[in-house]
């Protein structure tokens, strides 16, 4: 992406005074304090900062796996905070491919099998063979998760989560559990898929040189944004190290 933020792209999400408050007993905690955020479509974005900053919480609302307490998020033309239930478990369905810090691979299913679980109920996937060779794991297929490394068995959640051809990824610590030279295998998988798909992808994560990958480096801290950065040269994920 060379265009400024906002420039003749198409607003994916639109996220207006976003709060969120745990009620944890007689306790409230505020995790997301009147966040304003857009995301614009086939930019890499990662949100940046510490635990407990709120990154999670706000990749959950975008995501559909919770709901604000109070503000608005748009999906293109659909005010998701207005979806029920079932509304909010067919957008996940159709829209968002997740990908988190635990690959939460089934161990008795080998790699294919994994990820046919998610094209057998999706509208327009492409084959598990297809998403297994975006992720260079095409000879591991036949594979089970207890016969491949770490790196791997998050490369196969990688493939299941875009087999379904989602409008957007979100990605919660994907490098979370691995060390540097595998987690720049999982971070070149999710940016090809950026660059091959077009796929409106968001990261989240405590480590700053990830963010050298991006297009806009957006900072959380205490529940509220602190910052939005813009790169103008993004690295190469195979450039970085930590």
């Amino acid at each position: 992406m060379t265009d400024a933020p906002g420039a003749q792209l198409e607003s994916v999400f639109a996220a207006r005074q976003i709060t969120k408050v745990y009620h944890m007993g007689e306790v409230d905690v505020h995790a997301l304090r009147g966040v304003d955020l857009d995301l614009y479509r086939g930019e890499f974005v990662v949100l940046l900062g510490p635990s407990g900053s709120g990154k999670s919480t706000l990749l959950n609302i975008l995501g559909g796996l919770d709901t604000p307490t109070a503000g608005s998020v748009h999906y293109l033309d659909k005010e998701l905070t207005d979806f029920d239930d079932a509304a909010l478990t067919r957008y996940r369905r159709d829209h968002v491919g997740f990908i988190f810090q635990f690959y939460n691979l089934i161990p008795s299913l080998t790699a294919r099998e994994n990820v046919a679980l998610i094209t057998e109920i999706a509208s327009n996937p492409m084959t598990p063979n297809e998403a297994l060779e975006l992720v260079d794991l095409q000879d591991r297929a036949d594979h089970f998760p207890a016969q491949m490394s770490g790196g791997e068995q998050q490369r196969v959640a990688i493939a299941r989560a875009v087999a379904k051809q989602p409008d957007v990824l979100l990605c919660d610590e994907p490098t979370g559990a691995l060390d540097v030279q595998t987690g720049i295998l999982v971070l070149e998988a999710i940016q090809r898929i950026n660059r091959d798909l077009g796929t409106t992808t968001a990261v989240i994560t405590h480590n700053a040189v990830i963010a050298e990958m991006a297009d806009r480096v957006i900072h959380l801290s205490g529940g509220k944004i602190t910052g939005v950065e813009t790169n103008s040269t993004k690295r190469e994920a195979s450039e970085l190290t930590w």
